[in-house]
């Protein structure tokens, strides 16, 4: 982070050194333990295709949270025919005219298979309430049937997993001004993410009245401290794996036969090709 981002950042009252400062997950510590739980997804995967299952996760939590970062670690050696990252966008017309659980159904998964919310029907409870996107009977009467809603998926042999990922005021500060700065990430904040600043109290009281009507006992929420991302990666992936017992189910190494040349096969002109120039 820049010195002129620190400097900002002082400005708006957060604390930077005490999060700098703390102690951080050692490189090859991180590695070597995300390693190990990568190989267990598998596991896991296989087993879930193996039984049928049919498996729900949900990220939630505040803007720059690391919701988006925990998916990718998690997807990154999955096969992604049956784990699949659902991250809709605006509703159109016509889907605000639905009934509002409708478009996300759509997304829920087959026998097999593993779906990742980033960002779910959650939305209601949260930008949709604050930002005044939804009636306040629509938020209400979203409270009321969630429960419900979720209590219906269970009944149909779906495994619903919550996480709500907590982000503290200055480190999602902290976050928000180095994206500002590199034209990578920059695309991750949008006007709504900087208004969400000035609505923070506004935002933890949405987030405890949801916890309120929808932390129930058949899909409970389970909070993840994501202030530090690679242990907050680290501890949702392996809270993740003690939620759905599994048998490792890895195949065996198969013999790779040698490859036979067949003298009748002549390869055509590299001529006649197109190749991308070897800029690198």
């Amino acid at each position: 982070m820049s010195k002129n981002s620190k400097d900002k950042a002082k400005a708006l009252g957060a604390n930077y050194e005490e999060i700098e400062d703390k102690k951080k997950i050692k490189k090859e510590v991180y590695e070597k333990e995300l390693y190990k739980l990568q190989v267990e997804l598998i596991k896991l995967q296989e087993w879930v295709k193996h039984e049928k299952l049919k498996v729900v996760v949900i990220f939630e939590g505040r803007d720059a949270a690391g919701k988006g970062g925990a998916i990718n670690t998690i997807t990154e050696v999955l096969n992604p025919r049956s784990c699949k990252v659902v991250a809709l966008g605006v509703p159109t017309d016509k889907e605000k005219s639905q009934w509002y659980f409708q478009r996300y159904v759509a997304h829920l998964p087959a026998a097999g298979e593993i779906v990742l919310f980033d960002r779910s029907w959650y939305n209601r409870a949260g930008v949709e309430h604050v930002m005044g996107f939804c009636t306040e009977e629509e938020y209400l009467e979203f409270l009321r049937s969630c429960p419900e809603f979720e209590r219906m998926l269970e009944r149909s042999n779906i495994i619903l997993i919550k996480y709500w990922f907590s982000v503290s005021d200055a480190e999602q500060e902290k976050r928000f001004l180095a994206r500002n700065e590199d034209p990578v990430k920059r695309w991750k904040l949008s006007p709504m993410d900087i208004e969400s600043r000035s609505k923070w109290v506004q935002y933890s009281m949405a987030k405890d009245t949801m916890f309120a009507h929808t932390d129930i006992k058949q899909a409970p929420w389970y909070v993840v401290h994501a202030d530090d991302k690679k242990r907050a990666r680290l501890n949702c992936i392996h809270h993740l794996l003690k939620q759905i017992p599994y048998k490792d189910l890895t195949p065996k190494p198969i013999e790779i036969p040698e490859r036979k040349d067949d003298i009748s096969y002549v390869r055509p002109p590299i001529a006649d090709q197109t190749f991308v120039p070897d800029i690198y």
